[in-house]
């Protein structure tokens, strides 16, 4: 009696650590293709179908696209022929951006542009729209005309969000500021981003901080820092400003960001581009973190020069890889 009393005891705790063992166990996280052969893939964003739109940054000579991916990965072009040149202050091109969905109208940053598409009627295989035919608003005119404090005289439009207003707010690359847009062709300035002293021999004095991607989080907006040349580690900030306009830091000491999303119950979700070189930045260096205000925890530190972010739910993400031409599904549970 005494030795079946014994055995049943053991058998429960067995079962009770190893439930105890399965309810610990971390979660895990996984990245797959959804969609490749891409070129220069930049923005993403979701439908309420679940289709997935895609920018692609194209040469600079209006050659920028938006393509509709199906979830299971069949592409087709959307928009064909957005506007772009090549940036006299960079030397790069400057084409398709980041892209928003809002409802049943698609938004696309483009060369210094802000296109209206309304896609309610587009199905996989029409012929692509021309984006001559699309609203557009010369985003970069404002830009160059207003007065900043740091004197830009640059102006990329790069990312954009919806505010709590429902006005679209976009984050300037090249000004270093967040446009705000009140209503078609009228924009504000809502805030500077500040650059700061190199402290390296190497490049200008002063570091651009080139903001990337922004996010609102029920109060204030987040906004994300690439950098500009020698692109130091350590030197990206997140910052947090206020619908009054005001500038504080979120947290310091990240490196190369291009993107942010909600995250979850570990914090928000970045993106790494990568860590910059002798020759460029390096392949496969490109990160995913979650980050809260103070730690970073790395998800993966081997994408290949990622760049746009959107967040499905709470544990499923969208990621364009430039390096690799493709679009991946991230998940963590």
């Amino acid at each position: 009696m005494k030795t079946g009393m014994l055995a049943l005891t053991a058998f429960t705790l067995s079962v009770f650590f190893t439930a105890c063992k399965k309810e610990s166990r971390p979660p895990e996280f996984k990245l797959n293709v959804v969609a490749s052969g891409l070129t220069n893939p930049m923005g993403v964003d979701v439908d309420a179908a679940d289709n997935i739109w895609v920018s692609e940054a194209g040469t600079g000579a209006n050659d920028g696209r938006v393509l509709m991916i199906k979830p299971n990965g069949k592409t087709y072009i959307a928009i064909e022929h957005l506007s772009g040149f090549i940036n006299e202050g960079s030397g790069e091109p400057q084409g398709a951006a980041h892209i928003l969905v809002e409802g049943n109208t698609l938004y696309i940053l483009s060369g210094a542009s802000l296109y209206r598409a309304d896609v309610s009627s587009f199905k996989p295989g029409d012929v692509p729209i021309n984006a001559s035919k699309l609203l557009r608003e010369d985003v970069g005119s404002f830009v160059i005309n207003y007065p900043f404090k740091n004197n830009a005289h640059d102006t990329h439009p790069y990312n954009l969000t919806k505010g709590p207003d429902g006005d679209i707010y976009i984050a300037d690359a090249g000004a270093n500021a967040i446009i705000h847009r009140l209503s078609a062709g009228k924009y504000s300035v809502l805030a500077e981003i500040p650059g700061f002293a190199n402290p390296t021999p190497v490049g200008p004095p002063m570091v651009q901080p080139v903001p990337t991607g922004l996010f609102f989080d029920g109060q204030n907006f987040l906004v994300t820092t690439l950098t500009g040349f020698p692109f130091i580690a350590g030197k990206a900030v997140v910052y947090k400003v206020s619908l009054g306009g005001n500038v504080s830091v979120f947290q310091p000491g990240l490196t190369t960001l291009v993107d942010i999303a909600e995250g979850n119950m570990y914090g928000r979700v970045v993106l790494q581009h990568g860590t910059f070189g002798p020759m460029g930045f390096v392949a496969n260096t490109g990160s995913m973190m979650f980050i809260n205000g103070s730690t970073t925890q790395v998800l993966t530190n081997s994408l290949n020069m990622p760049v746009g972010l959107k967040q499905v739910n709470g544990n499923t993400w969208y990621i364009t890889s430039m390096g690799d031409g493709t679009v991946l599904k991230a998940t963590y549970n």
